[in-house]
């Protein structure tokens, strides 16, 4: 069995999702396919829940305006009248659930939660509806039915695992069995999901829990780019990666794969390939724990929205003390930190979500001097083959940002990642003139 997981592109107009039905019954295996909601209807439906709130009278006209790109969707998608009735069944059906969410006068974050899960329910419908049109051997099992979160919004992968298999093992002779990605339940039993993204995240889930054969990503580009191709404009599909470099990669930026996806694949073996819906035939990028491709430098991301924390102790703790108290305030605000620098009695971080900011820095304050903060940085992630015998890599990296002032420097910690911190006004300047200086274009 493999999972397949298609993105809000890959199922943003019925000519794409046509597109998608040829690929998946090509191949004649079995196979899970977790979709994503149609493209721009995550936003539209932020939008109804941030104006029910605000209660400025427009959640009526934008689940007007919706309901009209949805209507025109499936007119175009079936091509026999018992389809497009099915189809027109399913978004009246759901659009009515919309507006009676839009009408409760306690409006909430329970309420907020059900109608974005609204995107994924809508498009797994549609999609299995046109599958049952074409003749296709086909079941639509709901993510909510399995996919469950802790109090930490963890994925319970053994929960996950046992409620799977037996949702499973009621269609174990259908060949193409579709589903929801983002969405789950958490302990209370309300709807919730695994954050924007998080649809790739569903099918690693997925895919570990059945040990798939593979999990493939569909986008609508060519695998795992060696940049970020729409600021630099050579670049090429880094065929091959290892889980470790491309979770580096995926964490620090490079947008088509979601940085939690990589756990799941990992733990259980299971190969995860990145491929195109423009291209199917081409290779894209396969991401396993042994890759074949020797290159000391495989490919770069850029991570934005960075804040700079510079911490001096005032010597009233020993070196180990101010260390521990340092990142006992960031643990307990739930913030992660992404890059550190030490000396004896200073401490450089890094975060990107700078929503406790003023808290950690006030409590910081208590023991530590603090300068002030450098907000709009950037961590450049440069990812390959590090290990500890090489030599030579560090000066081809700072060679390459001769002209380019560095803030930070992150070097050692990881044999996968070495990862520099700029102002971003420099970011784009940096990936350029890394894209020049490490990888040979002859």
């Amino acid at each position: 069995m493999q999972v397949w997981k298609f993105g809000g592109t890959s199922v943003g107009k019925p000519e794409r999702m046509q597109s998608i039905r040829n690929l998946v019954t090509e191949d004649k295996g079995q196979k899970i396919v977790v979709l994503s909601a149609l493209s721009g209807t995550t936003n539209s439906l932020i939008e109804i829940g941030e104006a029910v709130k605000s209660k400025n009278g427009k959640a009526a006209e934008i689940i007007s305006s919706l309901r009209a790109h949805y209507d025109k969707f499936i007119a175009e998608l079936y091509s026999t009248p018992e389809g497009l009735a099915k189809g027109k069944v399913i978004v009246e059906k759901e659009f009515s659930f919309i507006e009676s969410l839009s009408q409760v006068a306690d409006f909430g974050l329970k309420q907020d939660k059900e109608l974005v899960a609204q995107g994924e329910i809508l498009s797994t419908q549609m999609f299995a509806a046109f599958l049952e049109e074409c003749g296709d051997s086909v079941v639509l099992i709901p993510a909510l039915d399995y996919m469950r979160i802790d109090a930490d919004g963890e994925p319970e992968f053994a929960l996950i695992e046992k409620l799977l298999a037996v949702k499973l093992g009621t269609c174990a002779d259908k060949q193409i069995i579709v589903t929801q990605g983002f969405i789950c339940r958490n302990p209370a039993g309300e709807v919730d999901n695994l954050k924007r993204g998080g649809s790739d995240y569903t099918a690693s889930l997925i895919g570990g829990a059945v040990v798939a054969e593979e999990i493939q990503i569909w986008t609508d580009i060519d695998g795992m780019h060696n940049n970020d191709p729409r600021i630099v404009k050579r670049t090429f599909p880094v065929r091959e990666l290892s889980f470790e470099e491309a979770a580096e990669l995926a964490y620090f930026g490079a947008k088509i794969l979601h940085p939690s996806t990589i756990t799941p694949a990992k733990m259980k073996g299971v190969p995860v390939r990145l491929k195109n819906t423009m291209e199917p035939s081409a290779p894209g990028t396969l991401i396993t724990a042994n890759n074949t491709i020797e290159a000391d430098i495989k490919a770069i991301a850029a991570k934005d929205n960075i804040t700079a924390i510079y911490v001096h102790s005032t010597r009233m703790l020993n070196a180990y003390g101010f260390l521990r108290r340092v990142f006992e305030i960031f643990e307990k605000y739930k913030t992660p930190v992404d890059m550190i620098t030490t000396s004896e009695v200073s401490v450089a971080v890094t975060i990107d979500n700078s929503d406790n900011l003023d808290k950690i820095t006030a409590e910081l304050s208590q023991f530590a001097d603090l300068e002030e903060h450098d907000r709009n940085q950037s961590i450049i992630c440069i990812v390959g083959d590090f290990k500890a015998d090489k030599s030579g890599i560090a000066i081809k990296i700072l060679e390459a940002m001769k002209e380019i002032p560095i803030r930070m420097i992150s070097y050692g910690a990881s044999e996968h990642n070495v990862s520099l911190l700029v102002d971003s006004k420099d970011k784009n300047a940096s990936l350029n003139a890394l894209n020049e200086g490490l990888f040979n274009f002859e």
